[in-house]
């Protein structure tokens, strides 16, 4: 008898240890679903002052085209991120250091990048570069410039458009970190134009941002904007972008967003 009643408080006991146990214990299937869940939390960093593109409100609130393409696509392929507003050249150091997996900063994708290591997502706009003078300047095109010296902002393809056509008109292009410093320059008269983004220019004239004007004619050929990356491992990134982007091109979100700040 005092053997029958061992067996079955060792029977219990045992059985007591399964019911506490096991549910405590992850099965694959939800260690999968937790690992793929934290893997579409992305950090992206982004430029400062390139508006309408991307900009500080007069609320401090994070806006622009960019911004507005970034939300739309992420709440359509449904991951989440943290956005860093550190500038161009903070973005691109931020993405190959590691310490954000992708950059959207109206990015021009160009052989020489992807040649760089720049890894780019589908375009998501056509932009060309262009110039810009003081708005009481009396330079009407690039022959006026022999002499003189252009302002650019570090590192874009604005510097590169300038740099490439310098000899040929003879000016010296002086580089800035951010666009407000390269624009303040020519309105302060330390240089007589700026090379930038045709939209950024024309845009910012317009509201009344800029005291310059935007010469015709100086433009060069589009190229257009992507989402980049610096590491193949945030391939993923790229691939929710690209698809996100033609859904809300699909559905009328993306002209949306565009007719918001460019009409």
């Amino acid at each position: 008898m005092k053997k029958i009643v061992a067996l079955l408080m060792a029977l219990c006991m045992l059985g007591m240890f399964c019911a506490c146990g096991t549910p405590a214990e992850t099965t694959p299937a939800e260690t999968e679903t937790e690992v793929e869940a934290e893997a579409k939390h992305f950090a992206i960093a982004t430029d400062k002052g390139f508006s309408p593109f991307e900009f500080q409100d007069a609320d401090g609130n994070i806006v622009g085209i960019d911004m507005d393409i970034l939300a739309a696509v992420a709440e359509d392929q449904g991951f989440t991120y943290d956005l860093q507003y550190v500038g161009w050249d903070a973005a691109i150091a931020a993405c190959q250091s590691g310490q954000a997996d992708g950059m959207i900063a109206g990015a021009s994708i160009t052989d020489e990048r992807k040649a760089n290591g720049w890894i780019f997502s589908d375009g998501y706009y056509d932009a060309t570069q262009g110039m810009a003078v003081a708005a009481d300047s009396e330079i009407a095109s690039f022959e006026d410039l022999a002499g003189k010296s252009v302002a650019v902002k570090n590192g874009t393809m604005s510097n590169t458009y300038a740099e490439s056509i310098k000899e040929q008109y003879g000016f010296e292009v002086v580089t800035f970190s951010t666009s407000p410093d390269m624009y303040q320059a020519v309105m302060g008269g330390q240089v007589v134009a700026c090379f930038d983004d045709t939209p950024i220019l024309k845009y910012n004239i317009k509201i009344g941002e800029l005291d310059m004007k935007f010469v015709e004619g100086t433009e060069n050929e589009p190229a257009q904007y992507g989402m980049a990356i610096f590491d193949a491992a945030n391939q993923e990134l790229l691939d929710l972008f690209n698809a996100g982007l033609a859904n809300i091109r699909a559905n009328g979100k993306y002209d949306e967003i565009i007719a918001k700040y460019l009409g």
